[in-house]
């Protein structure tokens, strides 16, 4: 469990209200009766949700279809009045916002703008980005939105290292990105974002995991955080799996096959809390349905409470309850069994 900030724990309370308080502690009870009956059942509304900015990014990562330009889903940009739109209807429950699915949130050009809107509704933002576009005025605007949450990607602490699965990228404009922020955040005094890197531990990376801690504390962000690496070619192998165990998904079996680590029991977490919404409109499970192959739900069509109760979820639910490992996004997946996750 990572250490926790405390005036970034704070900050989070004041987003809490009763009714969100409500709303959470009914999912939470019908999660734990599901994995007691067998029976999918939910309660209340999702409180942590992702909306994607846009599919586009100006890198070419090896295990992201962002970076591979591979989707077979439709590629956009969020338009703001259906963002708004959609806030509008599931605010009151809603505490959590992570503006990350795909591609590189700051490519779309009303972002901080959607940011400044949901902040105004007293929802915690947050999102993800490799920090190529946080020049000097970027920085000082996402101040101003009210983001509360900053993870900044850099998985190297040399180029020659960085490029190595952040091809295209170039680790002096994420350091340049990540000083600008914090300048900015002293300059207008502001506690908000929490601003930490994010280290996606691969083989080529694994010998910095230490100096990344150097480096952070020198730039003055407010801390580190691991993340292990899903790869899709796993089985025999991969040059990305890490040889620290600890940092790995998978493991090597006497057979030298690789197997996941993940018990993969037959519940999730993430179908009773969270969800995520796609560009255009698309509800899916969760982040590991890249390309929405398990569609869910319309929001161009239906409004969220109907797709969150509809025969789709509860169908979705009912399957991975029966047979987690038949469903292709969860059968590689190291996540979502645990009530608390990062």
């Amino acid at each position: 469990m990572p250490e926790i900030n405390y005036t970034d724990a704070f900050n989070f309370t004041t987003k809490l209200t009763f009714r969100r308080m409500w709303n959470a502690s009914k999912v939470m009870s019908s999660f734990y009766l599901t994995k007691w009956t067998g029976k999918p059942i939910q309660w209340g509304l999702p409180f942590s949700i992702s909306f994607e900015p846009t599919t586009s990014c100006n890198l070419r990562c090896p295990e992201c279809p962002s970076g591979l330009r591979a989707f077979t889903r439709p590629i956009g940009m969020l338009e703001k009045d259906f963002f708004r739109k959609t806030i509008d209807e599931i605010h009151k429950d809603l505490l959590y916002l992570i503006f990350y699915f795909q591609g590189e949130p700051y490519l779309n050009p009303d972002f901080l703008e959607m940011v400044k809107y949901a902040a105004a509704k007293k929802i915690y933002t947050a999102t993800s980005t490799n920090a190529h576009y946080l020049n000097d005025e970027n920085a000082r605007k996402t101040i101003e939105s009210g983001l509360d949450r900053l993870i900044i990607s850099i998985d190297g602490t040399t180029q020659e290292v960085y490029q190595q699965y952040r091809i295209g990228g170039k680790l002096e404009k994420v350091l340049e990105g990540a000083r600008n922020i914090v300048k900015w955040k002293k300059q207008m005094n502001s506690k908000t974002p929490y601003v930490f890197f994010q280290f996606l531990v691969v083989k080529p990376n694994e010998h910095q995991i230490e100096d990344i801690k150097k480096l952070a504390e020198e730039i003055g962000v407010d801390g580190v955080r691991y993340k292990t690496a899903q790869v899709y070619d796993f089985e025999n192998g991969n040059p990305l799996i890490p040889t620290i165990d600890k940092y790995a998904r998978y493991k090597k079996q006497a057979n030298g096959k690789y197997t996941i680590k993940n018990s993969l029991d037959n519940n999730c977490w993430k179908l009773w809390h969270s969800c995520v919404i796609s560009w255009d409109g698309l509800v899916v499970p969760c982040c590991f349905d890249k390309d929405a192959d398990y569609k869910l739900g319309d929001l161009k069509k239906d409004n969220f409470a109907t797709i969150w109760q509809d025969d789709n979820y509860k169908q979705f639910r009912k399957k991975l309850l029966t047979g987690r490992k038949n469903i292709e996004i969860c059968a590689n997946c190291s996540e979502g069994t645990k009530v608390w996750s990062e």
